[in-house]
């Protein structure tokens, strides 16, 4: 059975495709804002996102926006009442991975879902670097087979950090990929990365979190030790 997410502020609507779906053996959580939607596609593992492009909170292409810059890979319909190109190049570019356009068939709806959802199937769900692996499905990080705890916000820094190994990330993409254009005080990221490297590099003998001076953060393997700040 897949499961997906539908945010659809159109109750009507919203209730016709759940059952439908339902009847395709696609199981469909709602929301009806886009602030709802974002903190449900944040919480689970959806095999893809349903998203109307307008929204009440936040609209379809911010939340799609938001999701991409966490390091979100899941696959995004957007559905729209807009057909022009300048449209469907704004949700391209934004990250969505297909539109369809209202009104339209239950049946093609169907289509498009599981072949969105056979394009993710292929996809590694397990980020790796060295010992340490996290588990997007489950949500368990772990390193050399120690069950790593992290914060809502750790585990998304992480993720950030994993999908861009072996590269560096920048302080900003970071800030971004949390906290959107609504950015902390400036304390707030050295905070998060603090307890990220603690939890990442104290308890094993060989750093993997490190900072570059001037540039972000990387992981890689290291048998120094990693300094108290981030």
């Amino acid at each position: 059975m897949l499961d997906i997410l539908l945010v659809e502020d159109d109750q009507d609507l919203a209730a016709t495709l759940v059952q439908y779906l339902a009847l395709e053996n696609i199981r469909c959580d709602h929301a009806s804002n886009g602030v709802s939607g974002l903190e449900l596609a944040q919480q689970h593992d959806y095999d893809a996102l349903l998203l109307d492009l307008n929204l009440p909170r936040m609209d379809g292409l911010s939340v799609c926006q938001r999701l991409r810059n966490q390091g979100n890979d899941t696959p995004i319909l957007m559905l729209t009442a807009r057909d022009q190109l300048a449209d469907k190049l704004d949700g391209f570019n934004a990250g969505t991975d297909d539109f369809l356009v209202k009104p339209f068939e239950l049946q093609e709806l169907v289509v498009r879902v599981k072949a969105l959802a056979r394009r993710r199937s292929g996809q590694a769900r397990v980020l790796r670097c060295a010992d340490l692996s996290m588990d997007l499905a489950s949500r368990q990080a772990s390193r050399a087979g120690q069950a790593v705890k992290l914060s809502p916000i750790g585990w998304q820094l992480l993720e950030v950090l994993l999908r861009e190994y072996p590269h560096t990330v920048s302080r900003q993409k970071l800030e971004e990929a949390v906290w959107g254009d609504e950015l902390p005080d400036s304390n707030s990221l050295k905070v998060h990365m603090f307890h990220l490297r603690k939890a990442l590099n104290s308890p094993f003998p060989t750093a993997l979190l490190h900072t570059v001076p001037g540039h972000g953060f990387v992981l890689h393997e290291s048998t120094e030790d990693a300094p108290d700040q981030p």
